[in-house]
């Protein structure tokens, strides 16, 4: 569900979805700005209940920020 949702938002910003996969970096790969990132951030807080930061200078991948989403529900379960 956490991919799919990433997945969602990924692509309310107009990423092609063949460009979304687990390994696909968002800033290397998708070419997504810090303005992008923080658009996911908000959107991540307001689906999932989740606050996510990222770090400006580390270029993530979808399965890393899907693995800081689990970590964020773990530790602060609603």
């Amino acid at each position: 569900m956490t991919f799919e949702t990433v997945k969602k938002i990924l692509l309310d910003l107009g990423i092609d979805e063949e460009r979304i996969h687990a390994n696909a970096y968002l800033h290397y790969d998708l070419e997504l700005d810090s303005t992008e990132t923080v658009q996911i951030a908000l959107d991540l807080k307001r689906l999932c209940g989740v606050t996510v930061k990222f770090e400006s200078r580390q270029d993530l991948t979808v399965a890393d920020v899907c693995a800081l989403i689990d970590q964020a529900k773990v530790a602060n379960p609603s």
